[in-house]
């Protein structure tokens, strides 16, 4: 049994934050039905439509859920939300700032009637302070975050290749959810959960903020290189591609002179005898290390990185990662059903021994919407009203 099995989890979701916690209660066994609104849905369906015609966004987050089409400002959805609250778990909502509360569905008003409920709200800036009512999008809260800052080149600041601004804020709204249901089963009551992605994304720059601490300049933008650590980062080798290598202390900087540079007396200069020292003579030790790598081709060169026992990667493209050796030693992939047929998807990272997480299909917009409704008591001639009338 999964460990949320018997979990009702009612979502009014959109695009990447809230969607990835749901699908993660998901897998964990919950049953989630998600909101979407008539005719259009989740916006995140329509991003693109790399995978079968299906976007690859919508494809990767709403695995296992079930559909329900509702317009949430239809004075007749006020019963079928308050139907819904009657049995939920948990509520999870990231429309716009105050669209919940407009609807009833604030933790203030639903607990007093469903005090076993747990309130998940995740917004850009959280409920109070000045930026309260701003709009905000991923990229918008990687720049007020101050990641920009220290992501890209020295010439420009280059934004990550993910939507890592609502990755965090999912995986802590996932995380406090749990929380809240183990409260819960402790004390009999439920709680509220607040997730902010501006205070998602500054506790994951806390390096570069004690960096910077008290006024001291922050990490520069140094590319694909580590900005503090050196050697840290991709390396050319004579054919041209990329191998990357990390050095994380002086035992490993010694045996990378020795076994990959085929310079020990490096190891024994006062420029390089640690990190702080090769980090601020970058200058001179780049152009030492630099020669010396181009020299190998990548075979060799990670040859030799693992014979002297220095961390290594290969600068892999997306069509390298589908095809990764260690995914698939490990059977990492499984299928999962869409509306455009089977698709591979990740087993997610955790894996807990014993249990084999949900893996069930991508819902099509309103696939459920009937069957939910007369499971709530709508008898069948009451949903073709509410379909006539456009509430569903």
């Amino acid at each position: 049994m999964r460990p949320l099995e018997g979990t009702l989890v009612v979502t009014l979701e959109h695009a990447i934050a809230a969607p990835l916690a749901t699908r993660s209660l998901a897998d964990l066994g919950a049953r989630v039905i998600k909101i979407e609104r008539p005719g259009s849905g989740d916006f995140a369906r329509s991003y693109d439509q790399r995978v079968r015609g299906l976007a690859s966004h919508f494809v990767w987050c709403n695995r296992s859920k079930e559909s329900l089409t509702l317009d949430v400002k239809h004075p007749a959805a006020a019963t079928i939300l308050a139907r819904l609250m009657e049995r939920a778990d948990v509520l999870v909502q990231n429309l716009a700032p105050g669209a919940a509360a407009r609807l009833g569905l604030s933790h203030a008003e639903l607990s007093p009637r469903h005090p076993r409920l747990v309130v998940c709200d995740i917004s850009g800036y959280g409920d109070e302070g000045p930026y309260r009512d701003k709009k905000a999008y991923d990229l918008l809260v990687q720049s007020e975050a101050g990641l920009l800052s220290v992501t890209g080149t020295s010439e420009e600041a280059v934004k990550v290749g993910i939507s890592i601004a609502d990755i965090a804020s999912g995986m802590y709204a996932y995380s406090g959810i749990l929380a809240a249901l183990l409260e819960r089963a402790r004390t009999g009551r439920a709680t509220r959960v607040e997730v902010s992605m501006l205070e998602a994304m500054a506790e994951w720059m806390g390096y570069p903020l004690y960096y910077a601490f008290e006024g001291q300049p922050p990490p520069p933008r140094s590319g694909a290189a580590h900005a503090t650590i050196y050697p840290y980062g991709p390396f050319r080798t004579s054919e041209g591609a990329s191998v990357m290598l990390g050095i994380q202390n002086e035992r490993e900087w010694a045996s990378f002179c020795q076994g990959v540079l085929a310079r020990p007396e490096l190891a024994g200069d006062s420029r390089f005898d640690s990190n702080f020292k090769r980090n601020a003579a970058r200058g001179a030790l780049a152009p030492i290390v630099e020669a010396a790598l181009a020299s190998l081709s990548a075979a060799e060169l990670i040859e030799r990185l693992e014979s002297a026992g220095i961390a290594n990667a290969r600068v892999n493209t997306m069509a390298e990662l589908w095809d990764h050796p260690q995914l698939a030693a490990r059977a990492r992939w499984r299928s999962v059903g869409t509306p455009a047929g089977a698709v591979p998807a990740l087993l997610p990272p955790a894996t807990v021994a014993g249990m084999d997480p949900r893996m069930d299909p991508v819902p099509a917009l309103g696939e459920h919407t009937d069957a939910i409704l007369r499971e709530l008591g709508f008898p069948q001639a009451e949903v073709a009203r509410l379909r006539a009338e456009r509430v569903v």
